[in-house]
């Protein structure tokens, strides 16, 4: 597209088969000809609202970057599509050199990697913010990071070192008591007692496992599925701070040593479940903001008027002789107020 930021594919090819592969926060997609001709690699980046969506050619979704078009009457269109320009490609078939291995396909070398560089200046921050360095923990992102510390009850700002040290004694541990056990018990002892690495490997799965059903954010069903699959990250009832590189982090119970100082642990608050066709908010315009505050105090008495002129707002306003109680009821002062409002104040009520 015209506003698309990525490089200008030069790829040109009547019939072409397209292959992915993933590996942490990146994808590799290949376009290859089915008949001669050299393949094409494309590797992408996401950001935070980055996806691909299959739609028909003549309804192309807005922000839909790079286009790939099936060869079918109609045509259908496979998009990029970003809101937030976030997202990325380039060309060739190359990762990036500074990620580390794959929490999800590769696990053994990820844990490897992390266990061997403990030394890394990296794990002097706290292990909120470890988790995002992407050299070290490939593929985990902000809602990945608020699950897997509070499934282990690790206070965020924790030094990231002192958490992973300790990982070492509990290998230790383990083989001295799995020495004797199967294979399928071992990996029955895992899953019931994780560490921080495991469960950086274990919950991405989770959703990958389930994304037809969690991760379709055009269906509410299936964002409230996603919503409910949630612990930790946006629940009501956690705390949250922003870390030390600005990213709000979730958790419960206390933030850690390493917590920023001079703020707040804020709590989100609890509401009750809306009905999903009522989620379109409200427009409120200034004179109904102010509505609700007058109708908290109950109108005054006849006695109450005659007793004594009314406060505030008698700037410029002559001063009111009492008058003879009227036979008729009082008016209530709240309609008597509604009178004296500006035109300007009442707009856009209807």
């Amino acid at each position: 597209s015209a506003v698309g930021r990525g490089p200008e594919v030069p790829f040109r090819s009547e019939a072409y088969r397209i292959s992915a592969t993933a590996r942490g926060k990146e994808l590799r997609l290949t376009l290859a000809p089915l008949g001669p001709g050299a393949a094409q690699h494309l590797v992408f980046r996401f950001g935070m609202s980055g996806s691909f969506r299959l739609c028909p050619a003549a309804e192309l979704p807005r922000h839909a970057h790079l286009r790939f078009l099936t060869c079918e009457s109609p045509p259908r269109a496979l998009c990029f599509v970003d809101v937030r320009r976030f997202g990325s490609w380039r060309l060739g078939d190359a990762w990036q050199l500074d990620r580390g291995p794959c929490v999800v396909s590769e696990y053994q070398a990820f844990r490897q990697n992390v266990m061997k560089n403990l030394d890394d200046k990296a794990f002097d921050k706290p292990i909120c913010e470890a988790l995002l360095n992407q050299k070290f923990f490939n593929g985990i992102g902000n809602y990945l990071r608020a699950e897997i510390l509070y499934r282990l009850k690790i206070p965020p700002f924790e030094k990231a070192r002192t958490v992973l040290e300790a990982l070492k004694d509990q290998e230790q541990t383990r083989r001295k008591k799995n020495s004797s056990l199967t294979l399928s018990k071992k990996l029955k002892q895992m899953r019931e007692n994780p560490d921080l690495l495991e469960l950086c490997h274990t919950v991405p799965m989770e959703v990958i496992a389930t994304e037809k059903n969690l991760l379709d954010p055009d269906h509410s069903d299936n964002y409230a599925a996603f919503k409910n699959w949630l612990q930790c990250y946006l629940v009501p009832g956690m705390s949250s701070l922003r870390d030390h590189n600005g990213r709000t982090i979730w958790f419960q119970g206390e933030p850690g040593p390493m917590a920023p100082k001079g703020q707040r642990s804020r709590k989100t608050r609890a509401q009750p479940k809306a009905d999903p066709e009522a989620l379109t908010p409200e427009v409120t315009t200034r004179a109904s903001k102010r509505r609700p505050k007058a109708a908290e105090k109950p109108p005054k008495s006849a006695e109450e008027v005659a007793d004594g002129p009314r406060k505030g707002r008698t700037r410029g306003r002559k001063k009111a002789t009492a008058a003879p109680a009227p036979s008729q009821p009082e008016v209530p002062v709240e309609a008597k107020r509604s009178r004296q409002t500006p035109a300007r104040r009442g707009r856009g009520e209807a």
